[in-house]
């Protein structure tokens, strides 16, 4: 990492797929956490956020807590980051618990990093150089990465600042991620859950056969290369 002093100039070298994360430890709602340790034996979902008390990161927040029991189901533990302190934290909380009309006011159902000192951003490389709050200070993007059980990325999606993030697309990546993950298969286009897959290149039509009983189905193509096969997941 290189950066002045006054944030203008940096270099971030980020995360990229097939890395492992750091085990950074971090102050959260919930205390202090390391992160392999959070993560246990589950996937993961790291989130960050420019700031807390914002319009769009509240709007994210309250739609991940609103599915929350989804990434549950799949076994993905979930963990958002913004470059405030817990106890900013906690006080947003309740507006974005109170966005979904929760009247109880519970706590989100998952813990928020504080990286006020924006170690944790610039170490993942998740700052924006072109946002910056009234200070000049960068702020987060809006990260997305989600995390196998051998703490290794397997995805990484990268939103600016201004733009809010599509949750039910994130789970449904994760959905191919775990599928893909332990069969020799591929998700075309637009797939969703329960749809068919296609068979991956590498496998030659007698290996395929073996692994998928109920066989494939051959999408003729005019190049006549017979590289477009489809079963069922």
């Amino acid at each position: 990492l290189l950066f002045c002093s006054d944030w203008t100039t940096y270099l971030m070298p980020g995360i990229l797929l097939g890395d492992v994360l750091p085990n950074f430890e971090a102050e959260t709602t919930i205390g202090k956490i390391k992160f392999h340790e959070f993560l246990g034996n589950s996937w993961g979902i790291l989130f960050s956020h420019p700031r807390d008390f914002t319009p769009v990161c509240t709007t994210e927040l309250a739609r991940a807590a609103k599915l929350h029991d989804e990434f549950k189901k799949r076994d993905v533990k979930m963990i958002a980051l913004s470059i405030d302190s817990v106890e900013d934290h906690r006080k947003w909380s309740e507006d974005i618990m109170s966005f979904n009309q929760d009247k109880t006011c519970c706590p989100v159902p998952f813990p928020i990093i504080a990286d006020d000192k924006r170690e944790l951003s610039v170490l993942l490389g998740m700052l924006d150089p072109d946002e910056r709050d009234k200070d000049g200070m960068p702020l987060t993007a809006r990260c997305v990465f989600v995390v196998g059980p051998d703490k290794r990325l397997k995805l990484s999606i990268l939103y600016p600042a201004t733009t809010g993030r599509n949750f039910d697309e994130i789970l449904r990546v994760i959905d191919s991620l775990q599928l893909t993950a332990t069969k020799k298969v591929a998700t075309p286009v637009d797939w969703q859950p329960g749809q068919e897959v296609m068979v991956i290149p590498s496998l030659s039509d007698e290996e395929a056969n073996k692994l998928f009983p109920a066989g494939f189905t051959l999408k003729e193509v005019p190049s006549g290369k017979k590289y477009i096969r489809y079963t069922k997941p």
